[in-house]
């Protein structure tokens, strides 16, 4: 049987529709990701999980969603647990850095907790962009701060609570969103900034986390880098720059396709994705006319997409053994002592 194809989707609603059945066996994307529209509550979540993986014919099929805690969080109270945003956390290392990373991993291993009970398996979290004065809030409190080394060591400790907790991170937006005008969500933020500016301030979290299993796109053009392309769609930014002076080797996934920074029919967008050098694209409306577009720009996954995915896989199985061994009571226990320094 061929690899499945390189795309994941969104799917409507908190249950799957006839024709989305249809046509997720049809095409055979790699993997989902879910949002608010997805999530009512815990066993609904499990059913609508269940059944995806149950479509694909692969139990250990990749499924996403946003859990960054903040305002970027896709499951809410009352059912789940309301997560504070990076900037929170960040705020407790000017008192106390020991104490600020311990709570960053105690609220990781917490969603990934959560997220494990669902079946959810890929968290797209740390956000690793470093704000720079000017720049559109679409990531502002999301960011742990704005110093690129305190990103990073807060970034990591974010990173490895998750993957203690049985889930895999996604480390984002690479290489990075910090100095973005604009909301790539509306448009297409362009970057004039030095090479060697970005380089050793937005780079810098992406390295220090370049061992790390995925990573998602920004959709921003660095000048510098390809004056013409956004990320996403520049073979020169992901060869030279992500798989080369950063260094990263996971599995790398679009940003949204779907987003209005990018442009032209949906298959094209898929399709320009993949050949600059993206693993897998991304499209996340839930739009089954869109998603048939889409669909048609993507191939089955390379021999290399699939290594990348089978070995973030198997770090995910290999970290599940200790999650087991986490006390998420007292974990909420402690971090909510911590909070009270805030």
């Amino acid at each position: 049987m061929a690899n499945p194809k390189a795309i994941i989707f969104g799917c409507s609603g908190p249950s799957l529709t006839a024709a989305e059945k249809r046509f997720f066996s049809e095409t055979r994307p790699t993997g989902f990701i879910l949002f608010e529209r997805n999530c009512q509550d815990a066993r609904q979540v499990i059913r609508l999980v269940a059944e995806l993986k149950e479509i694909s014919g692969r139990p250990a099929t990749p499924i996403l969603i946003d859990q960054e805690g903040g305002r970027v969080q896709r499951l809410k109270p009352p059912h789940w647990r309301d997560a504070p945003a990076a900037s929170v956390l960040a705020g407790l290392a000017e008192k106390d850095l020991d104490m600020a990373l311990e709570a960053v991993w105690l609220n990781a291993v917490l969603i990934a907790v959560e997220l494990s009970d669902l079946g959810v398996t890929v968290d797209c979290a740390p956000v690793l962009d470093v704000p720079q004065p000017g720049a559109h809030n679409v990531i502002g409190d999301r960011a742990y701060g704005n110093d690129a080394k305190l990103i990073a060591t807060l970034g990591k400790a974010m990173a490895q609570g998750l993957l203690d907790g049985g889930v895999l991170p996604v480390i984002k937006h690479i290489p990075g969103h910090g100095r973005a005008a604009a909301d790539s969500h509306l448009e297409l933020p362009v970057v004039d900034a030095e090479a060697g500016d970005l380089r050793s301030i937005d780079f810098h979290p992406f390295k220090a986390l370049s061992d790390m299993p995925w990573a998602m796109t920004a959709h921003v053009i660095y000048t510098a880098l390809d004056a013409e392309n956004p990320a996403t769609n520049s073979h020169a930014v992901i060869s030279k720059i992500i798989r080369g002076d950063i260094g990263f080797d996971g599995v790398l996934v679009s940003d949204d396709i779907g987003m209005k920074a990018l442009s032209g029919p949906f298959d094209e967008r898929t399709k320009a994705a993949l050949d600059a050098g993206c693993d897998l694209a991304l499209h996340c409306s839930g739009d089954l006319a869109e998603m048939e577009i889409a669909a048609e720009g993507a191939g089955p996954l390379t021999s290399e997409s699939l290594a990348r995915l089978l070995k973030a896989e198997t770090m995910r199985a290999n970290s599940q053994e200790g999650a087991g061994q986490i006390d998420p009571v007292a974990a909420k226990v402690r971090l909510d002592k911590i909070l009270e320094n805030v």
